[in-house]
């Protein structure tokens, strides 16, 4: 059975950082792309970043490049967003998400 579980979220300032894992299982992990997805509050789902089986090929939203990091860990079935300078648009939950599964995702919110 997949299972993805993302962790990490939770409440952070505007500016604040917050790094995102996702745990994989039920699957080869190293064999794919990998995604974070988000939805915010009455939004559709968004792709932020993507990062290929090896780790060569990277892409991000516009709105996050320059701020997140995606990265992934095969020996550990991990997956990760390193999120830093966090506004109050990127408030949403974040999806970990391969073809088409994805997790139940973490609550991602930046206030004051």
């Amino acid at each position: 059975e997949v299972q993805l579980v993302e962790s990490g979220g939770g409440l952070v300032q505007p500016g604040g950082s917050l790094r995102l894992s996702c745990a994989a299982s039920g699957f080869t992990f190293s064999w794919y792309t990998m995604r974070w997805l988000r939805q915010a509050p009455g939004k559709g789902l968004e792709l932020v970043s993507s990062i290929n089986s090896d780790g060569e090929i990277i892409n991000y939203a516009d709105s996050v490049k320059g701020r997140f990091t995606i990265s992934r860990d095969n020996a550990n079935n991990t997956l990760y967003l390193q999120m830093s300078k966090l506004n109050p648009d990127d408030t949403a939950v974040y999806y970990c998400a391969f073809g088409y599964e994805r997790g139940k995702g973490t609550q991602v919110t930046v206030s004051s």
